[in-house]
């Protein structure tokens, strides 16, 4: 059979961009293809299941725009299908001076986005939130809340099914090539083909993305690890709801933090370094190829020449318990390093162009085969339902 749009990755974006194509136009012929055996096996079932209500973003972004849409998307679709999560909100808490003016901006730029009833804190309001907090200044988030992101993406690749789509597991693809108009996708296990492909890849959609198109792609994804520890039983009353550094405006990432989860406990993280292979969750992954490319791209080579101190930072906290705890002590000084348990790692899809820009933003390049997501980290599983809108009305109006 022919298909009318073939989704590469069974993550939470893709199987959103496959239930809003079947929601719109229900007799599409649309075809998932995930190489694991089983949806959200990569970033979506590896984040600390945040849903984030649109704090950092730029005004005017495209995250800004898909995580405040996709914010009260999500919040109804669990309502409607019985998906657990909690409001619990969150404190972002400056511990030094001069992190005071990037938490105004954060102030600002919330409720530019639209959020709802963020409050300045002094250290007294703060600590009737978060007893053990320490700080000089904060803001209350209450729209931010907690989930698992896994048993969303399981739902929603459940109701994808039920409008007879279709979703193939245990399925690598290896070649997207296109004669007259119709593309040809090669599987590990046979060949299809389809009218359009969307590639919804994550950390390896620079790959498919590269695979629809003659000319070389400007971006790279680069993976950056990011490890956890978990609060002991007895050390988990120190944390009511979620606690966040300022982040550092310069580096894509929020910093060590404290995550109540939806199942019970406490995160503490994550850091943030280079991973040696793009599915590197563990310190000892390592696949030569894949670090080779990595350290090869010259954007990935500007972006560590400009980082250097902080990537070692990075790497310093990673293999030392006593500074991952020293770090987490800013916000709590309670916290001791016998508090503190291994936890999980996640693996983030940075997209790096060429010119060593960290791609702020989601991006989508289209071509005449595909419509690529080429960087869709943070707050991706928040925006799922959003982005996989967008993505559809671009697939429809392509179809018709």
């Amino acid at each position: 059979m022919r298909y009318d749009v073939i989704i590469i990755g069974g993550g939470i974006v893709g199987l959103a961009t496959a239930l809003k194509i079947k929601e719109q136009k229900p007799n599409t012929r649309l075809l998932v293809l995930e190489k694991e055996d089983a949806p959200a096996k990569h970033q979506t079932g590896n984040n600390s299941g945040v849903i984030h209500s649109g704090l950092y973003y730029k005004p005017g972004s495209l995250k800004a725009k898909n995580c405040i849409g996709g914010y009260h998307m999500l919040l109804d679709f669990c309502d409607k299908e019985g998906i657990e999560y909690d409001l619990c909100g969150k404190i972002v808490v400056a511990t030094r001076e001069e992190q005071i003016p990037i938490l105004e901006t954060l102030y600002q730029r919330g409720n530019e986005n639209g959020l709802e009833n963020l409050e300045y804190l002094n250290v007294d309001q703060m600590r009737e939130i978060e007893p053990h907090v320490a700080g000089i200044k904060g803001i209350k988030v209450p729209q931010t809340g907690i989930i698992d992101y896994t048993a969303v993406t399981k739902k929603y690749a459940e109701k994808v099914q039920e409008m007879d789509g279709e979703i193939r597991f245990n399925e690598r693809v290896y070649s997207v090539s296109e004669v007259n108009g119709v593309s040809t996708v090669v599987t590990s296990k046979g060949s299809y083909d389809t009218t359009l492909v969307v590639n919804c890849g994550g950390l390896y959609s620079d790959k498919v993305a590269q695979m629809t198109q003659q000319d070389k792609i400007d971006v790279k994804i680069v993976p950056f690890r990011g490890e956890y520890y978990e609060l002991k039983a007895e050390k988990q009353h120190l944390v009511k709801h979620l606690i966040y550094p300022v982040p550092d405006p310069n580096f894509p990432f929020l910093g060590v933090h404290f995550t109540r989860m939806i199942n019970g406990g406490v995160e503490a993280g994550p850091n943030a370094v280079l991973a040696f292979r793009r599915e590197g969750y563990k310190k000892t992954d390592f696949k030569f190829s894949e670090l080779k490319e990595t350290l090869l791209w010259p954007g990935f080579q500007k972006v560590a020449a400009k980082y250097w101190r902080t990537g070692l930072g990075e790497y310093y906290r990673s293999f030392s318990k006593a500074a991952f705890t020293k770090a987490l002590q800013e916000l709590i000084p309670e916290i001791k390093e016998d508090d503190l348990i291994p936890g999980g790692a996640g693996v983030r899809a940075q997209a790096c162009d060429y010119s060593g820009g960290l791609l702020d933003d989601f991006a989508i390049i289209e071509n005449t085969q595909a419509i690529n997501v080429c960087n869709a980290p943070s707050p991706a599983a928040t925006s799922s339902l959003s982005i996989g809108q967008s993505v559809s009305e671009m697939v429809l109006k392509r179809l018709n």
